[in-house]
């Protein structure tokens, strides 16, 4: 199966699925799961690329992802699912994600995620030992997977 028949099929998914909830606060991935109807079935039916999967497992240096979505964000839909696929084949207790659910009103969210230049969603800001390296800002550029591998081997 190719990319364009995998995002043509997640297409077809993502519109079939029930409506948008806005909730806001953090999150856990359970709770995104169990609070967001849908989502669970976006992750199930990504598949990450294999190249890109075992390079994350092979990483040997502290990642923190924190990611800043909305539940009623479709992008947020999309590529918080598909993330979470890929923490879970990662599967490397050294990359670590924190998730925050943001309003749709920009004027209601809180000061500390306006000082980090939240702009679109999601964002996912990647920390590597510690130092923000690079953030992917509401769509990737290549795939969820591959933009991580290219910010951790910054």
């Amino acid at each position: 199966m190719n990319y364009l028949s995998i995002l043509i099929s997640s297409i077809l998914l993502l519109s079939s699925l029930p409506g948008p909830q806005e909730i806001t606060g953090p999150m856990s991935p359970e709770d995104i799961f169990r609070k967001c109807p849908g989502w669970e079935a976006v992750a199930a039916a990504y598949v990450p690329a294999p190249e890109a999967v075992e390079r994350l497992r092979g990483v040997f240096r502290e990642v923190l992802v924190e990611v800043v979505l909305g539940t009623w964000c479709s992008d947020s839909k999309a590529h918080v699912s598909e993330f979470l696929k890929v923490l879970e084949l990662v599967d490397n207790p050294l990359i670590r994600a924190e998730f925050i659910a943001v309003p749709e009103d920009k004027a209601k969210r809180s000061p500390d995620l306006q000082d980090k230049g939240i702009v679109k969603i999601p964002t996912f800001i990647v920390h590597v030992d510690g130092v923000e390296k690079g953030r992917i800002i509401e769509t990737p550029a290549k795939s969820i997977e591959q933009d991580l591998v290219d910010i951790v081997a910054k």
